[in-house]
């Protein structure tokens, strides 16, 4: 148990002495009440009392200043180490309070540590630091100078269950140091997951712990101990951003993307103006809601009645489309505000992203005074297709489906919506956050978790601005539906310089990726990636184990698609002597049964449908991977059609397993995979990676929701 009064003493007593670091004694002290191991030490005031010490703790010993004022023990010579008999400590104690005295002349010294010293062990660092964007993370990877030199270090979010502790210890691309080379023992792993669960616990129940720097943590076959404890204190790392519960998102976000009454503010009869285009766009895309046009100097818009103002409307209004100047924002906003609106769409630019943030935050306050939410400011708008409604000053979009896309940037957004046109993606809806003034990925993710429309949702993004609501949202909602982010900004154009080794490896993009694939999110490389993903995930059933298998015409395309496999984290079937004799009586003498399955390229269309029948019926095998080259025996279609009435037939017995193939050929393998993707076999022409990827990317989410 957590001796929880024992730190509050001491953060206290540093509270009151105005300090923003604790001595090394009172680290010590601090690990110690959470159960992390510490060498044995003791505070000396004297070299007398130093020997003392070190006779009483055990030579060698090693010796470090203790000062509120020097943070950097080894920079100011505060550190010496290997002290073995007691003329070199009396003499260290000397030297360390002279070098002390030479560094800063006017700190306080409160004496030197004397320490038991740690011959043996793994040099490991174990750490947190306050996140900007997921606050309190801890961190773990190799010690000493290796951490800086190789980066080498995975996070989370603290506090973290021993099962996400031992993960961090596997996660690293050293581990298999720690499980003991040439012949060393292995390291405790329970040891160093206790530590690392030990203080993510502190942290959390002192957040205003800014940055615990456990570096080196000494692990051995027999535990861990934290040889060198350095914490800073910080009052307003203990800030949290404000947060509406998820009652409140969802009354809100029900009335913005399933609106009774939507009025646009700024609507215009002039072809090529925003407020135009927004209003052409909800009355031809078939919103059946009402439509009420807002405009002082016209009486009626595309045959709808005009008003001079919101206030004016009559009835109560949803939604209000904003599609006026940014200075004029505000002042519309109280209308709306008192009018009782629930959502205001911001489509305006020239706030937070011009460097306009005073006017941002004012058009937020009015918000916040009324009960409104904002979406935007800075988009195209959005779409949310069950309902017809095309809140947007781009064109409808009608093929519905369940896949809900958002993005950070119109741009992007643009890219989106053609890929889904492009590709014949069905969509529940397809929302700009722009500036994210207000509503965010979180509120978006809150409302798609209950949609009943939505099957998967989809999100670019550059930032998260709360990153920990994110996380804890998408770890609940990934359990559901896959979620599948785009972060934009992935490569790290160097870390911040930070006061702590944890604090300079946590500024880049290591930690977004850790952090959202603990909270079960499937990452994107890159944009066509993120729109496939949203295509082809949901199409795939959910694999029941990893047992996968390539069946090839070509033996090429069997190796790249073997490639592809260990790339995405897919696991090849070693396939068992019953299995393969029963592959061998459908393909010729010089095939290959193993894994690729390689038939040739000379054999019928029989050939393929026996194989594929027989990857599909036995139980072992979760998951096909089909590679096809154009041939003259089995032409692209006739290969797609025997492909997908294989596959239906197996549906139809009850057995739905994810099949996904690669076509190579001439132009006809375009239709071809055209046509297997149409009847659920994830499909592509002229690549072996991308139908792999895709594969991966449900394994992703099926492990992550628990489903293997």
């Amino acid at each position: 148990m957590a001796d929880r009064a024992a730190v509050e003493k001491i953060l206290d007593q540093a509270a009151a002495e105005g300090r923003s670091s604790l001595t090394a004694p009172e680290g010590r002290a601090v690990c110690e009440a959470y159960g992390i191991p510490t060498p044995a030490e003791r505070l000396a005031t004297t070299a007398a009392e130093a020997v003392a010490h070190a006779d009483a703790i055990g030579l060698p010993v090693v010796l470090k200043i203790v000062s509120p004022d020097i943070l950097h023990k080894t920079e100011a010579g505060g550190v010496l180490v290997g002290l073995k008999d007691a003329e070199a400590v009396k003499a260290g104690f000397v030297k360390i309070l002279e070098n002390a005295k030479a560094y800063d002349a006017d700190a306080r010294i409160l004496g030197v540590q004397v320490q038991q010293m740690l011959t043996e062990g793994q040099e490991v660092i174990i750490g947190s630091v306050t996140d900007p964007t997921f606050g309190k993370i801890v961190a773990f990877g190799l010690g000493g100078v290796l951490v800086e030199v190789l980066k080498d270090v995975t996070f989370r979010l603290a506090p973290t269950s021993t099962e996400e502790a031992l993960s961090m210890v596997d996660g690293i691309q050293a581990a298999e140091i720690l499980r003991g080379v040439r012949g060393a023992a292995p390291v405790d792993r329970d040891a160093l997951a206790a530590v690392i669960t030990g203080l993510g616990q502190l942290v959390t129940d002192f957040p205003q712990l800014s940055e615990v720097d456990l570096n080196p943590v000494l692990a051995t076959a027999a535990g861990a101990t934290a040889a060198d404890v350095r914490i800073l204190v910080d009052p307003d790392a203990a800030k949290v951003p404000p947060r509406f519960t998820q009652e409140e998102i969802l009354a809100a976000m029900n009335r913005i993307m399933k609106p009774v009454a939507v009025a646009v503010i700024g609507a215009s009869a002039e072809a090529g103006k925003i407020g135009h285009s927004v209003l052409k766009n909800l009355v031809d895309g078939g919103y059946a809601g009402e439509i009420h046009p807002v405009n002082p100097k016209a009486a009626e818009i595309l045959g709808r009645k005009a008003y001079p103002s919101i206030a004016d409307v009559p009835g109560d209004v949803d939604v209000a489309v904003f599609a006026i100047p940014a200075k004029f924002v505000p002042a519309a906003l109280e209308e709306a505000g008192k009018k009782g609106v629930a959502g205001a769409i911001l489509i305006p630019s020239g706030f937070g992203e011009t460097g306009n943030t005073a006017l941002q935050d004012e058009v937020v306050a009015i918000a916040r005074k009324h009960g409104v939410r904002i979406l935007g400011p800075n988009i195209y708008g959005y779409y949310y297709t069950p309902e017809n409604l095309s809140a947007t000053f781009c064109t409808p979009y009608d093929v519905k489906g369940g896949v809900a896309l958002t993005s950070q940037s119109g741009g992007i957004g643009m890219a989106i919506l053609g890929f889904s046109r492009s590709a014949k993606m069905g969509v529940s809806a397809i929302v700009g956050v722009g500036n994210k003034a207000d509503i965010d990925e979180d509120d978006l993710l809150t409302f798609f978790e209950h949609d009943d429309h939505t099957e998967l949702i989809a999100m670019h993004l550059e930032d998260l601005k709360d990153g920990r609501a994110f996380a804890e949202t998408a770890k609940r909602v990934s359990k559901r539906k896959p979620v599948v982010v785009l972060k934009a900004g992935r490569t790290s154009q160097g870390a911040k310089a930070a006061s702590s080794h944890t604090g300079a490896l946590a500024g880049n993009d290591k930690v977004y990726d850790d952090i959202l694939r603990q909270s079960g999110v499937v990452r994107a490389p890159g944009l066509n990636d993120m729109l496939e993903y949203a295509r082809g995930i949901p199409l795939l059933p959910a694999p029941k184990g990893e047992n996968v298998v390539i069946i090839t015409g070509a033996g090429g395309s069997g190796v790249l698609l073997s490639d592809a496999c260990v790339d995405n984290g897919l696991n090849l079937m070693e396939i068992p002597p019953d299995l393969d004799t029963a592959f061998r009586k459908f393909i010729p003498p010089f095939g290959a049964a193993g894994n690729p399955v390689d038939i040739t390229g000379g054999e019928p269309p029989s050939t393929y449908r026996n194989t594929i029948a027989l990857g599909l019926e036995d139980d072992r095998i979760h998951a096909l991977i089909l590679g096809y080259w154009h041939t003259i025996v089995t032409p692209p279609m006739v290969f797609a059609e025997l492909v997908s009435e294989v596959v239906e037939e197996y549906r139809a017995k009850g057995i739905h397993k994810p099949v996904v193939a690669s076509l190579s050929g001439d132009v006809e393998v375009e239709e071809a995979s055209d046509h297997l993707y149409a009847h659920g076999v994830v499909a592509y022409p002229y690549t072996t990676e991308k139908p792999v990827a895709v594969l991966g990317a449900k394994y992703r989410w099926a492990r992550a929701a628990g489903l293997l």
